[in-house]
């Protein structure tokens, strides 16, 4: 058995050792306690506190600091804790303490806002700011990597909460009454709106991009085609005044509409982020495709009042294309003032012919010289270019081209660019041409001396037929009496039943009949002596060949 070190021997000299056990009072126990409670409370804070971040604005219009509240979907999910201006002092920043719930709205692409109320093409929002005050609008983003600064937006963005559908794009010439919010129908019914718009590379155009919400996007095929459905469109037929809009806010705002043609055989469904013509009309969108566009150069003598830059181009009656220019030029050899008219032409337009000949002509549209060529060849067989009436009313014009066989050859300059095509003169200024060149030949007649001619010549036919009257027809009328009077008397010697008495009795009566006809026409050429000349007309009277009555 071991002996404890007190009862061991000391050695002498060696002052002993003594040992004291630790002890802890009670009343550090409730310090202590409280002390891991904070601890634990303030770790506790620190995991469920959010992250922050700064937004840039460029104003602090509608942002107070430990006042404005971030929210998403109408549930605060932060605060705006300072504001304060930025380095350069031309934006301002505001610091955004996020709750941890909200921590997958640090992503780089998230998007947040000042909401106030607005009035703009999408309809009036933000109302509910007029007594809760404005907040910051937050939209999370999908985008994995993340962000501590984010560049605020001035206006709220059209398509926010992830809403399902597809963005297109459109390509057109000019923007026109079309904003952000703009509706986007379908079959008259809203499917969509406006989200962005931006001039192209080269600035010679627009790209609209619009968002179709799900399930209509799938209206959106590849054959689609997209017209501007701002405004009222207005015709006028036989059937008297169309009117046709698509909605009243349309008439306000602008609007787009859609539609695939009636026959679209094989049709799929578009890919999102694809690319459509933006068209003027429906008429002009429906319409079949233009295909490559050809461009032309005419050149008029005359004056071309009432044509205008898209006027409509026609060939054999369909229209295939629009006037681009009209400009005044000078000859300098003839010392005048042409007209220089640029066109485009679609020749795709004609459809089934243009189908046929390039089957027969075996022709390529691709080749530029081919396509020379073949103009080249119409040329020769008499196809012009022609500026005709369009509308009477209002004089506009148009421009033809048609084929004149008759047409004088014009050489073809294979090399210009763009093509010239032969000109003719209007259809008025020809038939002005025809009535001046009447005019001039009706002039050089010598109307005075013909009209002197007539008059002598009526005088003397008046004057031979007076003497007619006087001496000859009396003579005959005495000639015929005495035959009268000799078969007269023959007769009254034939018996009564023979065969010769029965003639004499018809001479008798044609003699009768002969004189009367004879003074009838005697009367009526005293009072119609013209008649020699001209010949009795068709609707004489009869009154004006019998004469007056004789007693």
């Amino acid at each position: 058995m071991e002996s404890s070190a007190a009862d061991q021997p000391r050695t002498p000299g060696q002052a002993p050792i003594k040992t004291r056990r630790f002890s802890i009072s009670l009343v550090w126990i409730v310090p202590i306690v409280a002390v891991l409670v904070g601890i634990s409370l303030v770790v506790h804070n620190l995991m469920q506190e959010g992250p922050t971040i700064v937004v840039t604005f460029k104003t602090g219009s509608g942002l107070t600091a430990n006042k404005t509240e971030v929210k998403y979907r109408n549930v605060v999910i932060g605060h705006v804790t300072d504001v304060e201006l930025s380095d350069d002092q031309k934006s301002v920043n505001a610091t955004i303490k996020l709750s941890k719930q909200a921590e997958t709205f640090t992503r780089k692409d998230s998007q947040f806002w000042v909401v106030r109320p607005r009035i703009g093409a999408g309809g009036v929002s933000g109302i509910d700011t007029l007594l809760s005050g404005d907040y910051v609008g937050a939209d999370i983003g999908q985008s994995n990597s993340r962000s501590k600064h984010f560049a605020g937006l001035e206006n709220p963005p059209p398509i926010t909460y992830g809403e399902p559908g597809k963005r297109f794009k459109l390509h057109t010439q000019d923007l026109g009454s079309l904003d952000i919010g703009s509706p986007v129908y379908y079959r008259k019914i809203p499917v969509g709106q406006v989200v962005a718009y931006a001039l192209d590379a080269d600035g010679k155009g627009v790209d609209i991009e619009i968002f179709v919400h799900a399930p209509n996007d799938a209206y959106v095929t590849e054959n689609t085609r997209f017209w501007n459905a701002s405004g009222i469109d207005v015709n006028v037929g036989a059937n008297g005044f169309a009117v046709k809009t698509e909605s009243l806010s349309t008439l306000l705002v602008g609007g787009i509409a859609f539609r695939a043609p009636e026959y679209s055989p094989n049709d799929v469904a578009a890919a999102e982020q694809k690319t459509f013509d933006l068209f003027d009309d429906q008429v002009a969108a429906l319409a079949p495709p233009n295909g490559k566009p050809q461009y032309l150069a005419l050149r008029f003598d005359q004056a071309l009042r009432g044509l205008k830059v898209d006027a409509p181009v026609e060939f054999l009656g369909v229209e295939i294309g629009r006037v681009v220019s009209v400009n005044l030029d000078f000859d300098e050899k003839k010392r005048s003032f042409p007209v220089n008219v640029g066109i485009v032409i679609y020749p795709q337009r004609l459809g089934q012919a243009h189908i046929k000949m390039l089957k027969v002509l075996k022709h390529d549209p691709e080749d530029e010289a081919a396509a020379v060529r073949l103009i080249g060849t119409f040329v020769e067989n008499g196809l012009r270019a022609q500026a005709r009436s369009g509308n009477l009313l209002t004089g506009q014009l148009y421009i033809a081209l048609d084929f004149f066989p008759k047409a004088e050859k014009v050489p073809f300059d294979a090399s210009a660019r763009p093509i010239a095509i032969p000109t003719l003169p209007g259809s008025l200024e020809q038939l002005q041409e025809k009535l001046e060149a009447m005019i001039d030949k009706l002039n050089k007649l010598p109307v005075e001396r013909i009209a002197g001619n007539l008059d002598s010549n009526l005088v003397e036919l008046r004057k031979g037929l007076t003497q007619f009257n006087a001496k000859t027809l009396p003579g005959v009328q005495t000639t015929l009496a005495d035959v009268s009077k000799t078969l007269q008397s023959a007769s009254s010697t034939l018996a009564e039943d023979s065969p010769q008495r029965e003639q004499l009795t018809r001479t008798l009566d044609e003699l009768g009949r002969m004189s009367r006809s004879l003074r009838e026409l005697s009367d009526y050429l005293g009072r119609h002596p013209e008649s020699l000349i001209r010949g009795r007309p068709d609707n004489a009277a009869p009154s004006d060949l019998k004469g007056p009555p004789r007693n």
